[in-house]
């Protein structure tokens, strides 16, 4: 049980709703911060705002998934204006409080090494992204169906990434019956395509590999679905971009071609909220049950 553990929530998505849920029934005590507008009666939480959280009890601060942007503002679907997370506001936590996150970029970073917090970023764990590609899959096929006219069922199916979610997406489509394409750089990946009787591409050469592509779904957070590719890839190509924003793809010229190219990161926030935050709860309160154990030591 957390009997005792404060805990800040802030902002985010249908998937805070399990995770609140999960966290009271654990019997923490949550500040719900930037969800005015959360339907629902959570006992043991409270909706406060920013400046009303006792910050010096935390033991946790739990953010949205994306994490912060450039200026510390954090998306919220259950309030009207975005929080944002500062130094003022951060100089007030204890320094034993752990920052939950999706996944970080450089503000956040900095600003948790800066004030001597430990930043975790939830998917950059093993299990949290293995468990999340689960409804990433099943969020690609649909959106794979939603938008093309034809079956995937021995369609042309390239993979951009052989991560975590690219190999369960590899594995899936194969499973379709997709002739499916995977693309790495690491030599033990493409080994592990070839023995999935997947055929392997370099990424580097992605783009002689791509004249004949149905669907293209890419994994990776950099730009690599770059005007080389899309030179070579068909107009009537669908991309489908999981990675974070702004995504792997030049969408520009994506649309100056014709190719119809969907940045869609959090999927599973989007296509199964209760599943996307039943995972992250059951990841956060084994942490904090962790924690809590260490510190009774």
């Amino acid at each position: 049980m957390l009997t005792g553990m404060k805990v800040a929530v802030i902002g985010g998505d249908a998937r805070q709703v399990e995770l609140i849920k999960n966290l009271c029934e654990w019997d923490a005590t949550l500040y719900l911060v930037s969800l005015d507008n959360l339907e629902g009666d959570f006992p043991g939480a409270q909706k406060v705002k920013m400046d009303e959280v006792p910050r010096d009890e935390l033991d946790a601060i739990v953010l949205p998934v994306p994490g912060t942007d450039d200026e510390g503002y954090m998306e919220t679907h259950f309030a009207d204006e975005s929080p944002r997370l500062t130094k003022t506001w951060l100089e007030g936590v204890k320094s034993s409080c752990l920052v939950f996150t999706g996944i970080t970029k450089d503000y956040l970073t900095n600003l948790c090494n800066e004030l001597h917090l430990k930043l975790i970023p939830l998917f950059d764990r093993n299990d949290v992204a293995i468990y999340n590609s689960i409804p990433t899959v099943e969020g690609t096929i649909m959106m794979a169906i939603q938008h093309t006219e034809f079956t995937i069922h021995n369609s042309n199916v390239t993979i951009v990434g052989f991560g975590r979610t690219g190999k369960s997406l590899a594995r899936s489509f194969h499973a379709l019956g997709a002739n499916v394409k995977a693309s790495a750089r690491k030599k033990e990946d493409l080994a592990r395509i070839f023995e999935m009787g997947i055929k392997p591409i370099h990424t580097n050469d992605l783009s002689k590999e791509v004249k004949d592509c149905h669907i293209l779904i890419n994994t990776v957070p950099s730009p690599v679905i770059n005007v080389k590719v899309l030179q070579n890839l068909p107009q009537h190509a669908l991309i489908i971009d999981l990675a974070s924003k702004p995504g792997g793809t030049d969408f520009r010229y994506a649309k100056k071609r014709g190719i119809n190219a969907i940045l869609a990161p959090g999927l599973p926030g989007i296509v199964a909220p209760n599943t996307a935050g039943n995972i992250l709860a059951t990841v956060i309160s084994q942490i904090l049950l962790e924690e809590k154990g260490e510190r009774s030591s």
